[in-house]
């Protein structure tokens, strides 16, 4: 019997949860606040917590000193000079609190640009124990597109959580999902988080 929603069936034992970006950061009062965020907040506390051993948190940790980084980078940190390590409060670098009690078993992998695999680090660290990565986290339409292009070309099986997905835009999120049902189909299946709990066993 095929899963509901699930186009490739239920999902396996070789499934991570891979929630991207939950920092306080973006939360209400953050220098970077995406109002969405505690929006989504308890469908990822639940996938999370439901399946705390299978769950990575990303988090981006930005540069230490404005002008830090190579290339455009160092552009990008003389824009946001005020939300480098040496000027901000650096707990805002840290999971939101419902989140990062969940750690351990959850785990947490830092990362320095919009993409957790240009580092190289995330590859060794799933090795060939994953197949499967559900997706959740922000902003849908730049860490969360980054980490879903990149997993693509890996050929992981990529499932989102459309109910655990946001972004400070709602135009470039609306237009991400239509992109993935219209381009990526074959590559990635989107669906409720309520889908994917009843599936992942």
């Amino acid at each position: 019997m095929a899963a509901q929603g699930l186009a490739h069936g239920p999902l396996g034992r070789n499934c991570l949860h891979l929630c991207v970006d939950m920092q306080r950061l973006f939360a209400p009062g953050g220098p970077w606040s995406v109002p969405w965020a505690q929006k989504i907040l308890p469908a990822i506390e639940e996938l999370a917590g439901t399946h705390a051993r299978d769950t990575l948190f990303t988090r981006f940790v930005p540069a230490a000193r404005p002008g830090e980084g190579p290339g455009m980078w160092a552009r990008y940190y003389r824009r946001w000079a005020d939300v480098t390590l040496t000027r901000m409060d650096p707990a805002f670098v840290r999971l939101l609190p419902s989140l990062e009690r969940l750690v351990p078993p959850a785990r947490v992998f830092d990362k320095h640009v919009y993409s957790p695999w240009t580092e190289g680090r995330l590859d060794a660290l799933l090795g060939s124990e994953f197949d499967t990565l559900v997706i959740t986290g922000g902003e849908t339409d730049v860490c969360v597109l980054a980490t879903v292009l990149g997993a693509i070309d890996r050929g992981y099986r990529v499932v989102l959580a459309t109910d655990a997905l946001c972004s400070s835009s709602d135009e470039t999120h609306d237009a991400l999902m239509k992109l993935y049902h219209a381009r990526f189909s074959e590559q990635v299946e989107a669906v409720t988080t309520e889908d994917i709990l009843q599936n992942w066993r």
